[in-house]
């Protein structure tokens, strides 16, 4: 999965969660930059209330984030299929199975697990997760 993919998948939960109003009601106080790293592809997303309002690739020293999640590729595309195998269901799944790593401020990312979790999954097949 190439760096443009990932920004574009991003970009999709974006349009994604504005029709997700009880995310949004989930996500209302989530005003934070949240660093994505894909074997070492750094991909700050900006959260304002909830929304995202900004998908921008890295690197860049000069922007703060908040909390980080680091996977490889293969990994976060297992995390998006419809039905993903034990392991790559979760973020926290990731971490434990060796395939991602979560750094930064947790105590954030804890407060507003269930919003960001939701959020990460939008990215998944549709057609098959309704099934």
């Amino acid at each position: 999965m190439r760096e443009a993919e990932v920004i574009d998948r991003f970009r999709e939960i974006a349009t994604r969660l504005e029709d997700q109003p009880h995310l949004l009601r989930l996500g209302r106080l989530f005003s934070e930059t949240v660093l994505i790293e894909i074997e070492g592809d750094e991909i700050y997303l900006t959260f304002d209330k909830g929304r995202i309002v900004s998908v921008v690739a890295g690197p860049s020293r000069k922007t703060p984030w908040r909390f980080a999640l680091r996977t490889d590729a293969d990994a976060l595309e297992q995390f998006w299929q419809a039905r993903p195998a034990p392991g790559f269901h979760d973020i926290f799944g990731l971490a434990k199975i060796g395939r991602g790593r979560i750094d930064g401020d947790i105590l954030s990312l804890v407060k507003n697990l269930r919003f960001f979790k939701e959020v990460m999954a939008l990215a998944r097949c549709k057609e098959e997760a309704a099934a």
